[in-house]
């Protein structure tokens, strides 16, 4: 199993020959309040043969209409609360699931989790090669996630370890104790490819401080920060 960091909340898993895709921002910009830091590592046509999406929440970095008017009949993986919210922003293929609920993509099982943010939204765990992937999206820290940990052995977590004034997600201490409710083998940081364009709203927290936060707890787990374009195997 492969994954590669695409930017900021997009992350492309590749698992048994198919590819399923996270949080798909493909944009080059940003808006008027937030700038995108660096572009995607790969464009929207490169990416068209995900067999699956998986798609958190509605908000404008973590969902691309464009993209997902080009996907045709492939599965896009929604909160059931937002599926309208999706048909509006050009999916085709919505499968709605609550929380707790599974959906299978071959040999792939792919199960919704809870995540608080400040509209509705799911996380997802990803199992497939013996290997179980927890990509959070934007939440912060909450009980939850010790039901996660309990109810999976995690290979890999991908999750916000940073965040901003007013908290978007959660920051470095939360990341830290979401860590230990969690119990991953590894950590990958997400969130990590947009900055407000008022210094008043930025904070100086990095990925690089939050695994130091996390060794300097006495917690072991490793902290694998991706640049786009860069991979990691399990």
């Amino acid at each position: 199993m492969q994954l590669t960091m695409i930017g900021h909340s997009t992350v492309l898993i590749e698992t048994g020959g198919q590819k399923i895709l996270t949080d798909p921002f493909l944009r080059t910009y940003g808006n008027p309040a937030y700038k995108r830091l660096r572009p995607p590592s790969r464009t929207r046509q490169e990416l068209r043969d995900v067999v699956g999406v998986l798609i958190s929440h509605s908000h404008w970095d973590h969902v691309d209409g464009q993209f997902l008017r080009m996907l045709g009949d492939t599965p896009v993986l929604v909160p059931q609360r937002m599926r309208w919210m999706f048909r509006l922003k050009g999916g085709g293929n919505l499968c709605g699931l609550k929380c707790w609920e599974t959906y299978t993509l071959g040999e792939i099982k792919i199960t919704a989790v809870p995540a608080l943010h400040l509209i509705p939204t799911v996380g997802f765990v990803l199992e497939a090669e013996n290997k179980q992937i927890y990509f959070a999206g934007d939440t912060f820290l909450r009980p939850f996630m010790r039901d996660i940990g309990e109810k999976f052995q995690l290979s890999a977590a991908l999750m916000p370890v940073t965040t901003f004034r007013l908290p978007m997600t959660m920051g470095e201490k939360q990341a830290v104790k979401a860590v230990e409710f969690l119990k991953p083998a590894l950590v990958i940081p997400i969130h990590l490819g947009v900055e407000p364009r008022s210094p008043l709203l930025r904070t100086n927290q990095t990925a690089e401080q939050f695994a130091q936060r996390l060794a300097d707890s006495g917690n072991s787990t490793p902290v694998v920060i991706l640049k786009e374009g860069e991979s990691h195997a399990l």
